[in-house]
């Protein structure tokens, strides 16, 4: 990783509060050396969560599971500060692991407003995982505030089951001074269109003294709206369930043993313990980073491995995939000047094809998306179109 400590984001950001930042070019000495495509990739690093739910036969342990899998997709962004670079229309990024059993490819499908489609299926066609994130990011002055429009699709075929939900809103606060750090919040809810069960999470915002910071807590209600159980946890660590009677004594004890210590003046600074409550069943906890990650960009071992190439894995991929982009190459070798130059001309090139594209009436073609409504909930998103995996990729042009 590069010391950002000579460079002031403010020069670049003043200009721009309250600003939409997708059309803000920044120095490539904030980014981090992946692609927004490869990050939209570590949602599938807990995809054992997934085979969990599928294995389950009861409807509200597997949405236990898929709960925990949409806190879990967002697990990484802990400490991640580096910006993704934006990918260019047309870029695409695919991933196969035998080991987790999956495989992901993903489109950047539209550059104005940016928009990343991705489709992820089991390789035992034991379940599909696809959506398209839209992400709105917003400078307020000290923060940075994305919102990651664009809903998100789990389905299980073996239970005629889809999922959907959206993620919360990521903010990276003390962007001008001080040290950087990453807060979610806002309220998540996964509906089971088939059994109408819905689990209800809340993002905690970080509060007065970080009392509530990374926590998540919510709960699943059946189709008749009851509540059945609890789920509590960080979104940076783990995530619990627990009955909801047992989860409410919890709570109302809790709120008694802080107002004493308020009346008694004392001050708790155990906040970011999460305390465990009695008879809580665990669902989800993180792998620990590697020992170098501090250096690595704060990266997970799973996001260290998306950009590596070898020889196998370029025999097959199309030439528009991102770990063939040279900017982001250069900056992950450690050659800052030349990950500048490339990022620089692969902006001119893409700006110059949308001025001819413009002159000539000529629209994009997205190749491996198409847009129609999702047959879960009627929204319009963008569905994969097949023919990905046939390999045949002759036609694709090279855009780097």
């Amino acid at each position: 990783m590069f010391s950002r400590n000579d460079f002031s984001i403010w020069s670049i950001l003043r200009k721009c509060i309250g600003m939409e930042l997708s059309k803000i070019t920044m120095p490539v000495i904030f980014n981090e050396p992946l692609s927004f495509l490869q990050r939209l990739t570590e949602y599938m690093e807990h995809t054992n969560l997934i085979h969990q739910a599928n294995a389950s036969d009861d409807s509200i342990e597997r949405m236990k599971c898929v709960a925990a899998f949409a806190v879990s997709a967002v697990a990484s962004q802990w400490e991640r500060t580096g910006k993704p670079f934006n990918p260019l229309l047309g870029e695409t990024y695919e991933l196969v692991r035998d080991d987790l059993g999956f495989r992901l490819i993903s489109e950047q499908v539209s550059h104005h407003p940016p928009v990343s489609a991705f489709h992820a299926e089991g390789l035992q066609k034991d379940f599909v995982f696809h959506g398209s994130i839209y992400p709105k990011l917003k400078f307020w002055g000290k923060s940075v505030e994305a919102e990651p429009k664009g809903i998100i699709t789990l389905e299980l075929p073996k239970h005629n089951e889809a999922y959907t939900w959206m993620n919360p809103t990521c903010c990276v606060h003390n962007i001008i001074v001080g040290q950087l750090w990453i807060e979610q919040y806002g309220n998540v809810e996964v509906i089971n269109h088939r059994t109408g069960e819905k689990c209800c999470l809340s993002f905690k915002p970080c509060g007065l003294f970080g009392k509530e910071l990374h926590k998540v807590e919510g709960y699943i209600l059946d189709k008749s709206k009851k509540k059945v159980c609890n789920l509590y946890g960080k979104w940076t660590e783990c995530m619990y369930t627990v009955d909801t009677a047992t989860f409410e004594t919890h709570k109302k004890n809790d709120k008694k043993a802080s107002e004493d210590k308020k009346s008694s003046k004392q001050v708790d600074t155990l906040y970011d313990l999460l305390e465990v409550i009695p008879g809580s069943q665990l669902l989800w906890r993180i792998a620990p980073r590697p020992v170098n990650s501090v250096q690595m960009y704060n990266f997970t071992t799973f996001a260290m491995q998306l950009n590596e190439l070898d020889k196998e894995i370029e025999a097959v991929i199309p030439k528009t995939d991102s770990r063939l982009r040279p900017d982001i190459r250069a900056m992950e070798n450690g050659d800052i000047d030349l990950a500048s130059e490339e990022k620089k001309r692969l902006e001119e090139k893409q700006r110059a094809a949308r001025k001819n594209r413009s002159k000539s009436d000529d629209e994009w073609k997205t190749r491996w998306f198409h847009q129609g409504p999702n047959p879960h909930n009627g929204s319009q998103d963008w569905l994969f179109s097949s023919g990905y995996w046939d390999r045949d990729y002759s036609q694709v042009p090279d855009i780097y």
